[in-house]
């Protein structure tokens, strides 16, 4: 079929209209990338854009060579992987159980989880919850206070309640018990949501640093975003582990903020690629037969 020429122009707007929002979505991450490798008196004259200017690796230098970043950057992987797990188990066993109508009280829970999106104890008594616990110093004051968004199981709440009850009424026949359902139906069904869920913790869980900061007062304990904000506070007001001149001392604070944030969010982006195929839908067609 030949195109007419007001759709060749609409591909032509269209094409046009695409490339400036990937650029305007593209341009301040790379800005940061190319300052994170630019130097001071760039950096300072408001030189750099797309392009690094001045090239230096001081800051990544000193990063990379100091045995405190890695032993924080396996803290946070620990943190993250091990915080995601519970998250997800008690996210997804909470939204599916809310998500049947038959369950008696469902209401009362369904609003009690509301209520806490809205209304909590506050900063002062959740740090002396997290101290009576016995918790501070340990890895449960970082992954146990974050178990449970209820936004995210709001969300899933609502997939689960979306799905045909024909696929649990059919299990049931065929003589699967409730966990059995749950575990060999409803949950390899529910790929797309659950990537989504994981890549949501994971991130909230990567970038968290303020529950570190309250909780955890020994440093071979700080994820790598504590860290990183340490180093930059150091940075910033003139003391900066590893920096071994002056030089050293003004390029890393030129170029840390942009160095902290290549070296954070890298992770993630790599992670993305592999969970970004669940984020289609339609996977449950033809699971039930008309």
């Amino acid at each position: 079929m030949k195109e007419t020429v007001q759709y060749k122009i609409f591909k032509v707007i269209n094409v046009i209209i695409l490339l400036l929002v990937i650029y305007v979505t593209l341009f301040p991450f790379l800005n940061v990338v190319a300052q994170s490798f630019s130097g001071q008196a760039e950096i300072n004259a408001g030189k750099v854009n797309l392009i690094p200017k001045g090239f230096n690796l001081t800051t990544y230098q000193t990063i990379l060579h100091d045995k405190t970043f890695w032993t924080s950057y396996r803290n946070t992987i620990v943190y993250t992987v091990l915080g995601t797990l519970i998250a997800m188990v008690m996210t997804t066993i909470f939204a599916y159980v809310l998500s049947k109508k038959r369950l008696m009280g469902r209401k009362f829970f369904t609003s009690m989880a509301i209520f806490t999106m809205f209304f909590n104890g506050g900063l002062i008594p959740n740090y002396i919850l997290i101290k009576n616990l016995g918790w501070t110093n340990t890895i449960w004051a970082i992954v146990i206070p974050g178990a449970i968004s209820i936004f995210n199981m709001l969300i899933m709440k609502s997939f689960f309640e979306a799905m045909p009850e024909e696929l649990e009424e059919a299990a049931s026949i065929d003589g699967s018990s409730t966990y059995g359902t749950f575990i060999k139906i409803i949950l390899p069904l529910s790929k797309p949501i659950l990537a989504t869920m994981v890549l949501f913790y994971a991130v909230g869980s990567w970038n968290s640093w303020f529950g570190a900061f309250l909780y955890l007062d020994q440093s071979d304990k700080f994820p790598v975003t504590l860290y990183l904000r340490n180093l930059l506070a150091g940075a910033t007001s003139g003391q900066s582990a590893g920096a071994t001149s002056a030089d050293d001392l003004q390029q890393i604070g030129a170029n840390i903020k942009a160095v902290t944030m290549v070296l954070t969010v890298l992770p993630i982006l790599m992670v993305y690629p592999f969970v970004q195929k669940y984020f289609v839908s339609g996977i449950m067609l033809g699971s039930v037969k008309q």
